[in-house]
């Protein structure tokens, strides 16, 4: 376990050097974020029908959404491990004494989380008091409804990094398979921001796709730990949105180690 934690800081603390990165990564996700909710002001201003989310939510589910991009989005998967895989380097990972999956989740642990403090907390901060001080309140980011909201969003936001973990995993691992690996790490990370609500909050959806939406994994990155935070799911909904995301990170994580023990076995390091 010290192994796994030393590993864990190593890449934490390095990941925290990329701060000009990050900054920007604050500046573009903060338009981006300040063009959708225009959009969703446009929308709820003209729609003549009752909605399953207010307005207020839904700027509250955006810069969410915006501020956690990083973080609960596995965008592709470890470039450094790809890279190890495609280079034959990765036989060294292989010689050391611990289990390799766990060995490589590590990094996609810290890998999620770094972001949390560079792109969050700044933005966070913008939405939720810098907005107010301009006048911009309906465009900020609302504290939750209840303490036990935020209780509620803050336990199954924890669930969705290791969902996302494990989710980077199968990005990463499928390397073993192919021989750049960017089919697959440009197609799902495309279909997981609009089947999670990123795009769109789900709950706009139209009502014949949202049971096929909320059974997907991807619902409890972004959706179900959003709409806890901003009032639109009530805290007693926490222990089926846990069950939810627990029930996929096994299965994705028992996918991945399945990928790495056949991998292996077929895995040619190159000159050896």
């Amino acid at each position: 376990m010290k192994a796994y934690w030393s590993l864990f800081v190593a890449r934490f603390a390095l990941l925290l050097q990329y701060r000009t990165a990050a900054l920007a990564g604050v500046v573009t996700q903060l338009f981006w974020g300040l063009v959708k909710v225009m959009v969703l002001q446009a929308f709820f201003t003209h729609t003549t029908s009752a909605q399953p989310i207010t307005f207020q939510q839904a700027v509250g589910y955006i810069w969410l959404g915006q501020a956690f991009l990083m973080a609960i989005v596995p965008w592709g998967g470890d470039r450094d491990i790809q890279e190890l895989i495609r280079t034959g380097a990765v036989g060294y990972d292989l010689l050391r004494p611990t289990d390799l999956y766990n060995f490589w989740f590590t990094r996609a642990l810290a890998l999620r989380i770094a972001p949390l403090i560079l792109r969050a907390i700044p933005l966070l901060c913008v939405t939720s008091f810098i907005f107010p001080i301009f006048g911009l309140d309906e465009w900020s980011l609302s504290v939750p409804p209840t303490f036990a909201s935020f209780l509620a969003f803050f336990l199954s936001f924890i669930d969705a990094i290791f969902l996302s973990s494990a989710l980077t995993m199968l990005l990463t691992v499928s390397m073993m398979w192919t021989i750049s690996g960017e089919g697959i790490n440009n197609v799902l990370p495309t279909l997981i921001i609009v089947l999670s609500g990123m795009i769109v909050p789900l709950p706009l959806f139209p009502e014949w796709s949202k049971p096929f939406l909320n059974a997907l994994p991807f619902s409890g990155l972004i959706d179900k730990p959003f709409r806890l935070f901003t009032g639109n799911l009530q805290p007693n909904a926490l222990f089926n949105i846990l069950l939810h995301q627990t029930f996929w990170i096994i299965i994705i994580i028992i996918l991945g180690r399945v990928i790495v023990k056949h991998g292996i076995k077929k895995l040619v390091i190159q000159g050896g």
